[in-house]
């Protein structure tokens, strides 16, 4: 009975692995991703926030991965939280003035992502989806800054330098977007 279980098992075992390689290989890759656009950053004379390419990996995941880039932002930020040299702002993390941004990009993912999913192949949907996903990462960073900067220079510090940049990589993830979920 051992002999005819044992190839049943061993078919499941493999069929469940593939499943979790499938679910996790890309969760990994976007964390990976995120963390490495995290080096691409410009510090602010005025601002403890630097400008960087995390928000376009962000959004760009949360159009093709759906809720499933919530995992890779969680995993990125798990990095950082144990001392990986992964943050943009370093040794800063989550207690410091970029924790909110970095909790915003957490929240984008799932919204956005949860948007995404729902958007089918309406573009009006995803760019929808991709929009409410920024306004959370400027939500969160935003309220989390406050305790850092007075409220005079609030918007200044977290949010005015950034509109224009964060616009392009809003545009560049939703064509990225549409472009990689486009049928072959």
């Amino acid at each position: 009975m051992l002999r005819s279980l044992s190839p049943a098992l061993l078919q499941v075992s493999t069929h469940t692995l593939r499943r979790a390689l499938r679910w996790a290989a890309p969760v990994a890759a976007g964390s990976l991703l995120v963390a490495l656009s995290a080096r691409v950053a410009v510090p602010l004379p005025f601002s403890p926030v630097p400008i960087t390419g995390q928000t376009l990996v962000v959004l760009t995941l949360a159009g093709l991965l759906g809720r499933r880039s919530a995992a890779s932002v969680a995993l990125y930020l798990g990095a950082g939280a144990l001392g990986l040299p992964v943050l943009a702002a370093r040794g800063a993390g989550l207690a410091g003035p970029t924790g909110g941004y970095l909790v915003g990009f957490a929240a984008a993912a799932w919204l956005a992502g949860w948007l995404a999913e729902r958007s089918g192949k309406s573009w009006l949907r995803l760019a929808l989806a991709l929009v409410l996903g920024q306004a959370a990462i400027y939500a969160c960073g935003l309220l989390w800054l406050s305790r850092f900067v007075p409220a005079p220079r609030l918007l200044v510090a977290g949010l005015y330098p950034f509109l224009i940049g964060d616009a392009y990589k809003l545009v560049a993830a939703f064509f990225l977007v549409r472009r990689l979920r486009a049928p072959s």
